[in-house]
Formats: structure tokens, sequence, C-alpha cells
């Protein structure tokens, strides 16, 4: 689109790239007058100002001038020596001059502005071009084939580049070589064109297209190729553009047509060698793709021919054109409005009357306001294709995984489109011990890769820690803790120190050892208290109290007595509880050692919190180092439980996640996917991975599907019997078993096949036995929970032997193998329970009468230890959340029924029946529960069905599930 305009009939050359602000200057041009006829000529400098909205480019010099011309050159000579700041100017003048003018001067109004002036050629100079290599070498044509090099350090003796052609004829254009510094091209209208060496001073090849004359107007190289040129023809019968390769230079390559008319003028953009400007006697500016033949862009002109039009050097996207119509227009190629010049047109209009009032009203004529009815302003599309100044010649850019992708324009021909992708890696440390430790995890050596840890580690802290981790890898865990704290066995015969001895004899639970030193020492009190103290601590298991109110400053004995009289399955909860008062202890060294702590709980979480507190987890190294401890830690746990993955806390999923980013930033994605936790929002199907279960019905998510209500006994080949008609509770319960010669029992204390415990309501007002198994039994008394008992069949009529209370500890009466086959199978009661609790139920006629039930009232229950107390109170108050919320009867009704049947869950923690592994995973859903990640929960849920014996937690774990899945539906 149009930018400015000067009104004049002139010829044009731009200031050289290195020149700023930008200016063209204007000379009159030989062989054209204006309409005034006048004779005058000058040379005048324009300023680009694209800032200005205006289309009027401001003056900055001008000079008189006795020559008109025919070509003018703005070369950087002297740029760079401040000799000449604005460059020089050279001019070929109609009557064979060549005339070098200082740009500066003229524009500072100075007199002394001709650096040097020779009338060498004999005729007019149309044809001048300065060397892009050598700034201070230029070439000029004129008639009779005459053609010089010039050197403006010694301006008064030019050389020829061969012999003059022959014929002799005009030379009406030169070009240098855009590649080669000493290659000159030259051509005249007759349409042959001559390319000169000038290192052999000769003419080293001729191009001609001899099928077809051609009037020749225009001659360029092309910027990147040095053995393409096009030459353009001004005849009106061949308005083409040929383009020529010297390396086939027998016939033009390619030729360009869309011009009607003769061409009279081109030119090749510096910038972007797919960008070639003509204008033709078709009064058409076109751009061109001169590699395709394709129009680019046609600029909007007027009714007058074009004879001379030139790309800017500094700025890339304008152009000017000089017409015979007497007005050189500034255009540019990125596209725009005419509003600009519509504007210009008014306000003309509007001048040409001035403000004066012209007809003595008193009032001036207010600004021409352009009517609303006029047309839209003309919008020109820009180019087809982005040009190449606004193409980045290079990019980058970072993708996931550490890649970094990058491009390159390159300028051979054609183009290549090449992406490189390369993987950037910045913390080598980091992936090294990334890559040590996934080869530990492969291999199982994590005995050796802890040992290799306290070789390296830089303090005493990190080295004792690490050799806690290795001790959980070792046989005899505890005993490694105790010798790792200080206290051995062995080692108390070679102290003499007797109180210390006493201390840890205690501590190391030798308790002869202790009592013995008091006796050596002649202390009798101190071993009756010694006595005294151990029955109050060991036998009355009050270790929560002494852990409580113990000094700090004490913990590694605490952490001793833990470790030698504390039970396997309070040991953990022990061992968290010394470590929290370490981690509140305002000591900054306590709070280090809670860490240790942790790693003999095994729990991770607190681990991972207590080390995020202690150390800087944001650098990699540091996240590094917090990883492989977990990473170690929960491998220990699973091999000690013997327990499938623990369950990943809030914290050490955010910890996993950063370690996950990291590993995959350094381009470790296949790492980096194993550390990804469990999240609720994804379903895995890698190995080890859980489902997400709160996204599937109940009884799905990949572990066994569980019927709650219904089960089927594997240790008899006979079918269960059908439930009895008028059988008012919901939970299936096994016949009692009749044994040979005896009545049938009924409503006495309940057990339970070893595969398939029943679920047992919370009211003890009825119970039933099952069948003993083939391999014989011994009565034991406990509740559901204790190990498998049964009742045996009671003594025959008249069997006067000692009898045992209800709760006296049973006699051990084994039978052998043999005596089993003797063994007749009961006969199953077919009538149903109806009479009342304590009622003696009638057997078949003539048979002895049945064992009475025993008494509800004297069937005492253990209390629920302290530390699983929070198991019972978070699940019995999560299902008295969901019962609050709850609309639905059928809801509710099997929230009653699962509040009831966890019953026979309390029963095994009174017991202290269940594994360690199983009780660690009821307390993390309870904690899950407490944080109301129902589906975290859910999911700790199928790793501990999955990972255990079914007969140990089939009584309680559905009904657990359907409280989770229920309280996760209704979002308490």
């Amino acid at each position: 689109m149009k930018l400015k305009e000067i009104n004049r009939t002139a010829i044009q050359s731009w200031s050289p790239a290195q020149q700023h602000p930008i200016y063209l200057a204007t000379g009159t041009s030989a062989q054209q007058l204006d309409a005034s006829f006048s004779t005058n000529a000058s040379l005048e400098f324009f300023e680009l100002d694209l800032t200005e909205p205006s289309l009027d480019m401001k003056s900055c010099g001008s000079l008189s001038s006795s020559h008109r011309y025919h070509k003018l050159v703005w070369g950087p000579y002297g740029m760079d020596s401040d000799g000449h700041p604005s460059g020089v100017l050279i001019a070929g003048g109609e009557n064979g001059n060549v005339i070098l003018y200082d740009p500066a001067k003229i524009m500072a109004g100075e007199t002394d502005v001709i650096i040097a002036e020779s009338e060498k050629h004999t005729g007019p100079v149309r044809a001048l071009d300065v060397n892009p290599f050598q700034n201070n070498l230029f070439a000029s044509g004129g008639n009779e084939s005459e053609i010089y090099i010039w050197d403006m350090n010694n301006f008064g003796s030019p050389m020829t580049p061969g012999p003059k052609t022959q014929p002799l004829e005009d030379i009406g254009c030169v070009s240098w070589n855009r590649q080669v510094q000493h290659i000159l091209a030259s051509a005249s209208p007759s349409g042959r064109a001559s390319v000169w060496d000038l290192r052999k001073n000769d003419l080293i090849i001729k191009v001609s297209d001899h099928s077809n004359r051609m009037h020749c107007s225009g001659l360029a190289w092309n910027p990147e190729v040095a053995t393409q040129l096009v030459l353009s023809s001004e005849d009106d019968r061949m308005p083409v553009i040929q383009m020529w390769d010297l390396r086939f230079a027998t016939s033009p390559f390619k030729i360009l047509e869309n011009h009607t008319r003769g061409v009279l003028s081109i030119d090749w953009s510096l910038a972007d060698p797919e960008l070639l400007l003509s204008c033709g006697k078709d009064n058409r500016i076109l751009c061109w793709n001169p590699n395709t033949a394709e129009v680019l862009y046609e600029l909007p002109t007027s009714s007058q021919w074009c004879f001379d039009i030139q790309w800017c050097p500094r700025n890339p996207a304008v152009l000017s054109a000089a017409s015979f119509d007497g007005h050189i227009d500034i255009y540019s190629i990125m596209g725009g409005t005419n509003q600009a010049q519509s504007q210009r047109h008014a306000d003309q209009i509007s001048n040409s009357f001035g403000n004066m009032d012209p007809f003595g009203t008193g009032q001036t004529l207010p600004p021409l306001q352009l009517p609303q009815t006029a047309a839209p302003p003309l919008t020109v599309n820009p180019l087809k294709k982005p040009p190449k100044w606004i193409r980045r010649p290079v990019g980058a850019s970072f993708a996931f995984g550490g890649k970094l992708v990058s491009l390159e324009n390159t300028k051979q021909q054609p183009p290549s489109h090449v992406v490189h992708v390369s993987q950037v890696v910045t913390e080598t440390a980091f992936l090294q011990r990334s890559d040590r430790l996934q080869a530990t995890l492969s291999a199982g050596s994590f005995v050796g890769f802890c040992q290799e840890k306290i070789d390296v580690a830089e303090n005493e802290f990190e080295k004792t820690l690490w050799s806690f981790l290795k001790a959980n890898f070792e046989s005899d865990v505890r005993s490694k803790y105790l010798e790792l704290l200080g206290y051995n066995k062995e080692d108390l015969a070679l102290k003499v120190n007797v109180d210390g001895l006493i201390t840890q004899a205690l501590l190391t639970g030798d308790f002869e050892g202790a009592v013995e030193l008091c006796l050596h020492d002649n202390r009798m009190a101190d071993s009756i208290i010694l006595i005294t103290k151990l029955i109050s601590a060991v036998v009355m298991k009050d270790w929560h109290d002494i852990l409580k109110t113990c000094d700090l400053q004490n913990w590694k004995e605490a952490l001793a007595a833990v470790m030698t009289y504390a039970q396997p399955e309070e040991f953990s909860t022990l061992c968290d509880l010394l470590g929290g008062r370490l981690e509140a202890a305002q000591d900054a060294h306590l709070r280090a050692q809670a860490c240790l702590s942790y790693i003999c709980a095994g729990n991770v979480e607190k681990l991972v919190s207590c080390w995020t507190t202690a150390q800087d987890a944001h650098c990699p190294l540091s996240l590094q180092d917090l990883v492989e401890k977990v990473v170690v830690l929960r491998r220990a746990v699973e091999q000690t439980q013997r327990s499938g993955p623990a369950a990943i806390g809030i914290l050490l999923a955010e910890k996993m996640s950063q370690y996950a980013n990291l590993l995959a930033s350094q381009g470790s994605l296949s790492t980096a996917i194993t550390y990804l936790p469990d999240d609720a929002g994804q379903v895995r199907d890698t190995p080890g991975r859980g489902l997400d279960v709160s996204q599937y019905p109940p009884a799905a998510g990949g572990g066994p599907v569980y019927q709650p209500l219904q089960y089927s006994s594997s240790s008899s080949s006979a079918p269960p019997p059908a439930e009895p008609p008028g059988f008012l509770s919901q939970y299936t319960q096994p016949t009692s078993p009749v044994y040979p010669g005896h009545p049938p029992l009924s409503q006495c204390p309940s057990s339970s096949p070893p595969s398939h415990p029943p679920f047992l309501p919370s009211s003890s007002s009825s119970f039933s036995f099952s069948a003993p198994p083939s391999s014989g039994a011994s009565f034991q008394h406990g509740g559901p929970g204790s190990p498998v008992s049964y009742m045996p069949p009671p003594p025959p009529v008249g069997f006067s032997g000692p009898q045992n209370g209800w709760n006296d500890p049973p006699a051990l009466n084994r039978t052998s193998k043999k005596k089993v086959s003797r063994y007749t199978p009961p006969t199953p009661i077919t009538a149903p329970i109806m009479a009342p609790l304590g009622a003696a139920q009638q057997g078949p006629s003539g048979a002895p009468q049945p064992l009475q039930s025993i008494p509800a009232e004297k069937i005492m229950k253990k209390p629920i230890p302290e530390e699983h107390l929070v198991l019972k109170s978070t699940f019995e108050g999560l299902i008295q959340k969901c019962l609050a919320v709850a609309t639905d009867p059928q809801t509710k009704r099997k929230l009653d029924d699962a509040n009831k049947r966890l019953e026979a869950l309390y029963d095994k923690l009174r017991e202290q029946t269940l594994s360690p592994a199983i009780v660690g995973g009821l307390h993390s859903i309870a904690r899950s529960v407490e944080s109301r990640s129902y589906a975290e929960g859910l999911n700790i849920h199928t790793h501990i069905v999955s990972s255990s014996n079914f007969s140990e937690t089939s009584a309680f774990m559905p009904v657990l599930k359907v409280v989770l899945t229920q309280a996760n539906k209704l979002g308490v």
C-alpha cells in the first residue's frame, strides 16, 4: 500500500542499508520535461518517516545542478571511516559525466559537495552499480560498449573489464554478482548480456535468446545463487522476464509471463531471494516469486507508466516507484488501506479555499468533511507468503521430556525444512543417581546400596540414618537397631560402670543380668525395685505412658526399651509416638532424630514430612536423597510385613510427582512413570498399580468380587443347608453339628471355619457352632478373630472326671488322624431355631438333653487396645455421618447392617489376631476417612484384600467397602 508520495519528475536512489534515518535521493531526469517545460535540474534528499501519517516526505536538502541525470546510485563508501558519514552519491549524467556527491554536505547546506567528477564516457551514462564486497569500486556503462571500473580511492584512472564487445552498442545495465566479487554482468538494449571476469580482465560468456529478439531493459543477479540472473524485455511483443543459469546458458530455464506490455524495470530483493519486482507499460507493478514464476503481490498504481522501481535496502518491506506522471510513490508490500491517501485529497480541496471568508459573513469555512456515503477504503491484501525477513532464521522451543526442538532456515536451494529434536540434560549427577537407584530396585541389592550410602555419607547423622535403613534387610532387625543405638549384650561384660550396666541390661532385655548386677553390687532394694518396674512396664505393657513422659534427651534409651519389650503389633505405633515427640521438640538435633524413629516404625509418610522440614527438597539432588530413602524404606516394609505396596499419602504423592516431573524433564520418561503415584482420577493397568475403584460399582476394581451375604464352606463336601423358613436374621450362619450319640448343639459361642468366617451381629445374644475340621480341634475360648476353635462333644452320661470352668483354659486334647477315619458326619438341623435364649432344645425322641447355652451376661469381652480404638471411633463415626444425610431407606438399612457387622473386626482387634500388615492398612484407611479421601481408602482396601488371607479379612472387609462406597457417594 502507498505510504508516501513525492511530486517530482526524477530518478531516484535509496540511502545505503547502514544509513539511518532512511533517505531517498532524487535527481532531475534527463530527456523528460514536466508540465512547466522547465530546464532547471537539481538533486534533492527526502527523509522517510513512517511515524508521520501524512503522505508528504520531509525535504532534508537540495542542490541546484547544471546536469540532468540518467542514473543515481548511493554507496556506503567512507561511512565506516567518517570521511563521508552518509556515504557517496554517484550520478550518471547525459553528457558522459560521472559525478561523486557528498550527501551529508548537501543536507547540511554546504556548497563544496562534489567529491570528484569525470567525463571519460562518450555519451550518456545510463548504467551504474557499486560492488557489494568492495564499496570503493563501482562500474559504469555508456555508449559504444564502454564499461569502466572506478576506484574511488584513485578516481582518475578507471579500468575496463576487457575488450569492447562487438558490434558496438549502448550499455543499458551493469550489475555486480552478489556471491562472487570479481564477476560483473552488462546488458544492452539489443537483448545480449555479457559476463566479465575482472581477475582475467576478459569476457567469459555471452547470454542471448537467439529464438526471440528482446529489447533488454533490466538485469539483476540472484542474491543467493551465483550462476543465475534475470533479464527483462521492454518489447511489447515480448513482455517477459527471462531467468538464466550460466551453467545452461543456451536458453532461459524459466520465463516469467504476466505483464501485457513491455517491462521497464526490475529489482531483485536482497532480503528475500523469492521476491522480484517488475514494472511495465501496462501500468502494473508486480512482485514475483522467481522460483515458481508466481505473482505474489500486485501494487495499486496510477494510470501512468512506472519507469524505475527499487527496494529500500534498510527496510525490506518498502519500495519506491518513479512514474512518468511526475510522482515518486513509496509503497509497502505488507498491505494496508488507502485511508491516508483519501484524507490527503480532502485536505488539498479544503486548503485550496484557505480559511478566508469568501461570502463576507464573518465566519471562516469549516474543514471539509468527507460524505458518509463515500466508498469504503480500499484494502490491499499483503503477500501470499511471508517474506523471509519476518521468518525466523533460527528457532528453538523446549518440549515435554527435556526435548529441545530447533529449526534453521538454511540458504541452500531449494531450502530444506528440517526440524531437529535433541535431548537436553542439565542434571547429570541427578540422572546418574536415579539410574543407580533403578538398578538397585531391579537387582534387589538393597544391602549393598545402603552400604554405599554409608561409605559416602557426608555427616554422622546421614551415616546413622542409612545404617538404620540397612538394618531392615538383615536378620534380627531389632537387635541391629539396638546395636546402632549403642546397646549390645555382649559388650556389657567389658564395661565397669554398674549403673550404666544395669540400665543397658534392662534395655537389652537381660533381666537376669540386671538383677545379678544389683545383687553383686549389694543393691538388694534396687533389685526388688527393678523387678517391680519390670512387672509394671513389661507385664502391664505400659509403654505409652513411658514414651509420653520420658525426657527427650534420653530418646535412645526409650527407643531401645521399645525395641526390647514392645509387642510386634504395637511396635510401629510406639515408634511413631516417640518420633512425633522428637519432631515437635525445640531442639533441631532432636527433630532430626525423629527420622530414625519413623524408619523403625516403617512410617514412610512421617519420614517424608520430617525430612522435608529439615532439608531443602527443592534441589534435585536433595529430592533424590529423599526418594532413595523412601524407596528403600518402602521396600523394607514390604519385605518385613510380607505385604503389597503400602498406600501413598498426600505429601509423599506430592514429592513423588515432583520427582517424576524432574525425571521427565531430563528425558527419563520410562523411569518417571514408575514413580507416578496412583491418583483418584487415573485408572492404571500396569503391574503393581491399583485401579480407581471409585469409578466402578461395588465389587469392581480389580480385586475379588465379594458377596457379603452368601458364603459356602469348603471344609465339607456336602452342600450347605438351605436357610430355614422364618429365619429373621440377614446373616448366614452355619448350622450346629450333631455328634454321634449326642444331641445337636445350639446357641453356643460362635466360631467359624478357617476359610470363610461368617459375619456376626454386634449383639452377642445368639451364637452357633460349625463343624470341626477333619484334623481334630481343641477348645479355645474367644470371640471372633481368635484362633479357630470348636466345642468338644459333651462327656457321656456318668462321666465323673474333673470339669473345667467356663473360663478355665481347656486341657489340650488332640486326636490322631487314624481316629478321624471313624468320625461320622453330623446330622444337620432341619428345623428352625425358634426357642428363646437359654431354653433347652429338645432332641430326637430318646436322645439325651442338649447342652445348655451359656448365658450372654457371663461372656466378658476384652477391651480393644488403645492404639486401635481410633479404628472403631472412625468407622462408627463415618457410619453415623452417612446415616445423618442418607434419605433412601435401603441405604439406611445397609448402613445399620454394616454397623452391626463391623463387630467382627472389633472382636479381632480385641484378640489381636490380625497381621500387622492388615492392621497397618486399616489405620491407613482410617486416616483417609479423616481426610475424606474415600477413593484413596478404597484403593488401600483393594491392596489389603488382594494381598492377605481371605479367611482373615472376609468377615469385615466387604462391609468396610460398602461403608466407604456409601460415604464417597453421599459426600460426607
